[in-house]
């Protein structure tokens, strides 16, 4: 019993700590700081499809009646809705998983027409969740190209401008989620 519990603590117990040597050399942390820039780059150019849509600037406008949701199992929901384009044209398209059937609201539809979004302020606000995102990972980034080259003038402002744009982030995320879900 005592070698099982020992196990345990000294799983909980901390490893050696990296010295010289045991870091990645340049190669190495340039090519971790352009794969975590452009992580966090990511969450925009993804974003930029939903952003257009939610603001009328491309697609149709329209009203969205959710008709149904299935359950795909394990929390998943395929979520279709009828969307009526303001010149009166109707047509069956996919909407978001998180919808309620009997859901009517404002949406623009897509320009291949496959699917619908909410407009107006809580389509902006839900197409906006990963950019937000976007900002909570880049946040600290100023800090660690300070930390690489070895400059120290800076660092506590970059840790405090990391620290608001986490923050920032966070409320952003947040308020995205609860707009989709709304």
């Amino acid at each position: 019993m005592s070698d099982a519990l020992d196990g345990l603590v000294s799983a909980f117990q901390p490893g050696p700590t990296p010295g010289p040597g045991r870091t990645p050399g340049k190669i190495g942390m340039t090519i971790l700081l352009v794969l975590w820039v452009g992580l966090g780059l990511l969450p925009f150019y993804v974003s930029i499809r939903d952003i257009e849509l939610a603001t009328g600037k491309i697609g149709r406008p329209g009203t969205l009646t959710v008709v149904s949701c299935e359950s795909l199992g394990e929390g998943r929901y395929d979520c279709k809705g009828r969307f009526v384009a303001d010149n009166g044209e109707a047509r069956t398209v996919a909407v978001s998983p998180d919808s309620t059937v009997g859901d009517v609201k404002r949406a623009q539809l897509a320009p291949q027409g496959e699917r619908a979004v909410a407009t107006g302020a809580v389509g902006l606000l839900a197409a906006l969740t990963m950019p937000f995102l976007g900002v909570g990972v880049l946040g600290f980034v100023p800090y660690v190209f300070l930390y690489v080259l070895r400059v120290r003038r800076g660092r506590r402002f970059t840790v405090i401008l990391g620290s608001l744009l986490t923050a920032v982030s966070l409320v952003g995320v947040v308020t995205g989620m609860v707009a989709a879900y709304s």
